[in-house]
């Protein structure tokens, strides 16, 4: 499919946020030749970004001389129309940058993010997510919420990238002065008015309509004001807590960033966790899975799978129809034997992450588990059995 004409050029002004990247868009575009150059680069310093175009120099000049005849003034444009990208000036803050590019369709996105990637350059018929869809799935949005009995400040993280949303305080010595109450009274007042207080932060988190599409929440500060927080809020905003921080108000904006990164990533690498324990039960149970990549890919096309399951960093040789877009595993065929159209080489994890994309299928990457590896690195989790499945079973 070509790329729509509002989404030929994207390169905003900014850090851009992983999350805010259009991968299920991106993973709609193939072409039946190899016209897509897909860049990743580090960043991070001026000699990494040194090294970086050297490498990327360096694939170009390989991949120019392994090129069809055919392919080679395309690919020649394509490469020139990446390069100011690619030599453009370091930002603050930036870390990686990710090109798109394709001189036959006058497609060009230019990313920089906060974020650290592998330099990688790759030519083939579709822009090449997986880098991208590895960051994703560990940098999600979530939300820190740094509190005393005093003043909340509500931060949303987004790739390292801090924006702070909200904040509220009220002060006590002012509203609750001393003169002549009695101890007792005053210290009553005081956490009546430290209640009141926290109630209006719980009402304000409750109403935060993106919580619901984040990561979840970190509640971070010094004291016992966020354990009672957590019971004002209800039942269903305490699940979307990930978790609890003992930090001073005064923690510096990028160490609440670290700290609070940690807690995210560990709570993704429980959810991995979960996910490639749940679909080994139902392996095991005989229940709503599938493994094995064409098993997978035919339960992806027919919009069958709940979550689809893959080692990360693992790597499944296999073939693509340039044509009709068929991929199996495997040695690669002159031809498509559905359609005679032309064969490339692919990861075949690459295809089937782009297939649950384009199928609205939740994808998990789990950085190591024995089971998964031991079914070829991929499995899924289904919605529901297709009817030959369900009479095989009965």
């Amino acid at each position: 499919m070509k790329p729509k004409p509002e989404f030929r050029s994207i390169s905003p002004d900014r850090l851009v946020a992983v999350t805010e990247i259009d991968l299920g868009a991106l993973s709609e575009i193939y072409d039946e030749t190899d016209i897509y150059l897909s860049i990743y680069m580090r960043s991070s310093s001026s000699s990494d970004l040194e090294a970086s175009r050297s490498f990327v120099a360096s694939r170009f000049r390989v991949m120019q001389k392994s090129l069809p005849s055919e392919l080679q003034e395309s690919f020649r444009r394509t490469a020139s129309l990446a390069q100011e990208a690619i030599d453009s000036s370091f930002w603050k803050g930036e870390r990686s940058r990710v090109i798109f590019v394709s001189s036959p369709e006058s497609f060009f996105h230019f990313y920089r993010m906060s974020l650290d990637c592998e330099p990688l350059v790759v030519l083939d018929t579709s822009p090449f997510l997986l880098p991208l869809a590895r960051l994703r799935d560990d940098h999600e949005d979530y939300g820190l919420l740094l509190l005393d009995s005093q003043d909340a400040r509500l931060f949303i993280i987004r790739s390292r990238i801090m924006e702070e949303t909200n904040s509220s305080s009220i002060d006590l010595m002012k509203k609750h002065k001393k003169g002549g109450w009695s101890q007792m009274r005053y210290n009553r007042l005081r956490k009546g008015a430290i209640k009141s207080f926290l109630t209006e932060v719980a009402e304000d988190v409750t109403a935060l309509e993106s919580l619901q599409s984040m990561r979840g929440l970190v509640l971070a500060g010094p004291g016992d004001a966020k354990n009672q927080l957590m019971e004002l809020l209800p039942q269903k905003v305490r699940e979307q807590v990930i978790g609890l921080l003992d930090i001073p108000m005064t923690t510096r904006p990028s160490e609440l960033v670290k700290l609070g990164e940690q807690v995210a990533l560990d709570r993704e690498r429980t959810l991995s966790i979960k996910r490639a324990e749940e679909l080994k039960a139902n392996v095991l149970r005989g229940q709503l899975y599938a493994y094995g990549t064409d098993s997978v890919r035919d339960a992806l096309a027919q919009g069958r799978v709940n979550t689809l399951v893959l080692l990360s960093d693992y790597v499944v040789p296999g073939w693509i129809c340039e044509r009709c877009q068929h991929f199996q595993e495997g040695d690669r065929p002159e031809v498509c034997a559905q359609c005679g159209g032309r064969t490339s080489q692919v990861n075949v994890l690459e295809e089937l992450y782009e297939l649950a994309q384009r199928t609205g299928a939740e994808v998990e990457f789990v950085e190591e588990d024995e089971f998964l590896q031991s079914i070829g690195g991929v499995g899924a989790i289904l919605r529901y059995l297709n009817p030959i499945d369900r009479q095989k079973s009965s």
